[in-house]
């Protein structure tokens, strides 16, 4: 392996392996090996023995570069650039273990710090397994929440993570997102509904460059509700929310059918749909594109994404995974910190 030798050249991307015992780190070592010439550079946080031995398991013939993240960008051309973690890892492929679940939260935590200190463009994450993570004490929902929290600890602002999943055909909000459909009820309000798409519509303007983002906010019920013979939640506050949003000059319609939001015609008239809940929203996107969604999380105060799957335990280590998503994940990531370096 390689110690890179610094050199003054564009910021680059901090990269999280997520669980060692996942497809995340193969994937990495993928969308390093599929890379272009004019690709934003990238590190990845990992164990360096760990992923030694992964190229070799899947006879993938890597250079690495163990550096710091100022030396990144000038090992990228030729190296695999690795920021080592603190924790060891000795994982088995598809069995997570506590040792693990601890690497994990440390490239999360390690990666934010390194955007927060003007190390990192963005940060890009790969899947992670909650339960395993809960086994260690962690607390979260997930990781949308988890980088609210740690925004919070760093910027010092309070901050509402919004989870957006983008793809070239869709994108998507929920505006209720790792809860269970009997706990949707009680959390879903017009106020959370209002504020989680202002942060939509302002981090479409501040990022993606849209003057006026077109927002198709959906109902709960079938048919919306049918005038409230299928349910009352869209007279009593989701038609409320549409109003408040248009008062305050955002581009917002609704509350309407979700089972005819999603096909062509219908996506043409928009430019994110706001759903009520987690599947409302990702069947329709993870059903149009599998290997090429990229889960943003808006709201914060550096940009964020991560492929749109998870772990995959039971074809880590075979080779077979695919690295679309995570390379969709990188290009994006690039794009939004241009876009904010430009600002």
């Amino acid at each position: 392996m390689l110690t890179a030798k610094q050199k003054s050249v564009r910021l680059p991307l901090a990269l999280t392996m997520g669980d060692p015992a996942g497809i995340g780190p193969e994937i990495a070592l993928m969308a390093f090996l599929q890379r272009k010439q004019d690709d934003h550079p990238f590190f990845l946080l990992a164990d360096p023995d760990h992923i030694a031995r992964l190229a070799q398991h899947l006879n993938y013939a890597i250079n690495f570069a163990i550096c710091a993240p100022s030396e990144a960008t000038s090992a990228f051309a030729t190296h695999l650039p690795i920021v080592p973690l603190n924790h060891h890892i000795d994982s088995k492929f598809g069995e997570p273990s506590r040792q693990d679940a601890l690497a994990t939260i440390e490239a999360i935590e390690r990666g934010v710090d390194y955007v927060f200190t003007g190390q990192a463009s963005a940060l890009v994450t790969n899947p992670i397994s909650k339960e395993a993570l809960y086994k260690v004490g962690f607390t979260h929902p997930g990781h949308t929440e988890y980088l609210g929290e740690l925004a919070e600890r760093h910027w010092g602002n309070k901050v509402t993570p919004v989870m957006m999943i983008w793809s070239e055909p869709l994108a998507v909000v929920p505006v209720t997102i790792h809860m269970s459909l009997a706990n949707v009820l009680t959390h879903l309000t017009r106020e959370l509904i209002v504020e989680t798409a202002r942060i939509t519509a302002q981090d479409l303007k501040s990022h993606f460059g849209l003057a006026q983002p077109r927002l198709a906010i959906s109902g709960l019920n079938p048919h919306a509700g049918e005038n409230g013979s299928m349910g009352r939640e869209e007279l009593n506050f989701i038609k409320a929310a549409v109003d408040e949003l248009q008062a305050m000059g955002i581009a917002a319609r609704g509350p309407l059918p979700a089972d005819t939001m999603f096909h062509p015609a219908a996506r043409a008239t928009y430019d994110v749909a706001i759903c009520m809940y987690h599947d409302q929203a990702l069947i329709p996107v993870k059903t149009l594109a599998f290997d090429t969604g990229v889960n943003t999380t808006l709201g914060l105060p550096f940009i964020r994404t991560s492929p749109d799957h998870g772990t995959a335990y039971d074809i880590a280590g075979k080779g077979s995974a695919k690295p679309q998503s995570l390379i969709a994940a990188l290009t994006l990531a690039a794009r939004l910190a241009n876009t904010q370096g430009q600002k």
